[in-house]
């Protein structure tokens, strides 16, 4: 492709997840009836995962960040290798946990992952000093045992340091300007739900430094430019732009939902499942709060109100653990196995905190079967329906709690990231909600990247309506009615 087939430019989205990450190259194109098209090219891939560190759980920052630079360095080769230019680069991942860097912007330790139990440790006292509903009156932030201030109060010394969440931190590295983009702000426990700018009263109540974190910056704003030794390193001019997108991957995934009207639900389906609607303002009510729900920021100011329910974790987990024992059946397989068991089997409460840590996933689930008093199987298949049984009768109770909750009624349910590969999942989906289920995109987080970085450069035009076309014109959808028979649901 030359310079000039590229219609509005060529961005390269860094996106990370909890177990894996990608640099992708996404490109802006002339497309046959819309006019525009927008397209992604994986140009590194990575795994990412938890190290234990001085007995915690931690995230090895210092590899996931050669990987960025090695994938930035493959994206640069790619694109001048067909004449292009890199316009922007932007930097999503999960949410919640930081780094601490000193003035120097040395990083104190390896940041830990929400995974480690440090922030269970801390609720009861942080509770003590702001009560929850206060909390929730204020952040509209679901209560986790990992959320940020949790894990904040057991620091022991933060003067002298910033907290950057990990995206920033990434985009510290390669920028030396330090910013907190206010999706994954909206994340911390510490972001005030109305306003968009951090509760500085929290922020007083718990003994910390009322700049801890840097400025809030928006999606679309550009953190800087890259430093002279990340230019060297990975071969990209030296003014390209770190654009700020949606850096909490949910946030990216929900802008690139390829919704047609506005009575649309989501589920962002990877490792963890995300589950919601989008609306205009925050919900801080009572029910609201003892219903668990979220209240966190999207793209162009939107609310993602929804509840972390568990994912795919849970079924990754379980693979992993029957490879250790020898068991490497492909998924899809197991999938094709598993859609052959009757419906009514045992199920689990799939957000239960005891499936959040690693280790020996299928003897967990069958230890919860066991204790609501039913049996389920030895065999992989069985343990394989009964993940994702569960999984869509949380979505269903979780949407039908978001309708009653909020006000907003739906009509159909898009599921986006990888969860949109599971036919089967797709399926009981649609049938435990009533509901017509949209699948796809896969990389619905990497292109919700790439159009706010497009639409900051003026490759693309129009609020999320548009990008949401633009994404409708770009990529394949799959559709599921309630109640249809698969045929080797394979995914």
């Amino acid at each position: 492709m030359s310079r000039k087939e590229t219609a509005g430019g060529v961005f390269a989205a860094v996106d990370i997840g909890a177990s894996s990450g990608r640099v992708m190259l996404g490109r802006v194109t002339d497309g046959p009836a819309s006019g525009k098209a927008v397209s992604l090219e994986t140009v590194h891939r990575f795994p990412n995962g938890v190290v234990e560190l001085d007995g915690g759980l931690h995230w090895d920052f210092d590899a996931l960040l050669e990987e960025v630079l090695t994938g930035l360095a493959a994206a640069a080769e790619t694109a001048a290798a067909s004449g292009e230019r890199i316009a922007s680069i932007g930097i999503d991942t999960w949410a919640v946990d930081y780094g601490l860097v000193d003035a120097a912007g040395a990083l104190r330790i390896q940041p830990f992952s929400y995974r480690d139990e440090r922030g269970r440790t801390a609720v009861a006292d942080v509770h003590k000093v702001l009560d929850p509903a206060r909390l929730y009156a204020t952040t509209g932030l679901q209560f986790l045992q990992f959320n940020t201030l949790y894990q904040l109060a057991t620091e022991r010394e933060l003067r002298g340091v910033q907290a950057l969440l990990i995206p920033d931190l990434i985009a510290f590295r390669l920028t030396g300007q330090r910013r907190t983009e206010a999706t994954n702000a909206s994340t911390t426990g510490l972001f005030h739900a109305v306003t968009g700018e951090w509760s500085t009263e929290f922020f007083r109540a718990l003994g910390l430094p009322k700049n801890l974190f840097p400025a809030i910056i928006q999606p679309g704003e550009t953190i800087g430019t890259l430093l002279p030794e990340v230019a060297a390193r990975t071969g990209l001019e030296a003014e390209t732009a770190v654009v700020a997108v949606g850096s909490h991957d949910t946030a990216s995934a929900v802008a690139a939902v390829p919704a047609q009207q506005e009575d649309f639900a989501y589920i962002s389906s990877g490792t963890w499942s995300l589950v919601g609607v989008e609306l205009d303002s925050p919900v801080l009510d009572e029910a609201s709060r003892l219903a668990n729900f979220t209240n966190e920021r999207g793209v162009d100011g939107t609310m993602r109100y929804l509840r972390n329910v568990g994912g795919l974790w849970l079924l990754s987990e379980c693979q992993r653990t029957w490879a250790d024992e020898g068991h490497r059946e492909e998924l899809a397989a197991l999938l094709e196995s598993a859609a052959a068991l009757p419906a009514g089997g045992p199920q689990i409460n799939a957000d239960d905190p005891a499936f959040i840590a690693p280790d020996n996933m299928p003897e967990r689930i069958r230890c919860a079967v066991r204790s609501g008093g039913a049996v389920l199987p030895d065999r992989p298949a069985a343990v394989v329906r009964c993940i994702l049984d569960s999984l869509a009768a949380a979505y269903a109770r979780t949407l039908a709690r978001a309708e009653g909750l909020s006000g907003k009624q739906t009509s159909v349910v898009h599921v986006v990231g990888g969860g949109s590969q599971n036919r089967l999942l797709c399926q009981l989906t649609a049938d435990a909600t009533g509901k017509t289920v949209v699948a796809g995109p896969v990389e619905a987080t990497a292109l919700g990247n790439v159009l706010v970085q497009a639409r900051a450069a003026e490759a693309v035009t129009g609020g999320l309506p548009e990008l949401r076309a633009l994404v409708r014109a770009s990529v394949q959808l799959e559709s599921y009615e309630p109640g249809v028979v698969l045929h080797s649901p394979q995914g």
